[in-house]
């Protein structure tokens, strides 16, 4: 999966990103709307991460659902 087919597929992925992050709230995946960027922003300012190990962690979990 790519950054482009995750807002397509949003809604069937939301409990997937809650498995994976887990200090996400409802809130805050309703404002992701499935939008790369915004979730990178928002596990960055949950988790405390640097946008680049944010978009890392992002990009692994993006990967693993094409396994």
């Amino acid at each position: 999966m790519n950054k482009d087919s995750l807002q397509g597929s949003w809604k069937q992925l939301t409990g997937s990103v809650k498995e994976k992050w887990g200090e996400l709230t409802n809130d805050d995946l309703t404002q992701v709307e499935g939008s790369y960027e915004k979730l990178v922003g928002k596990i960055q300012e949950r988790y405390g991460h640097a946008r680049e190990d944010a978009e890392r962690a992002v990009n692994e979990w993006l990967d693993s659902l094409q396994q």
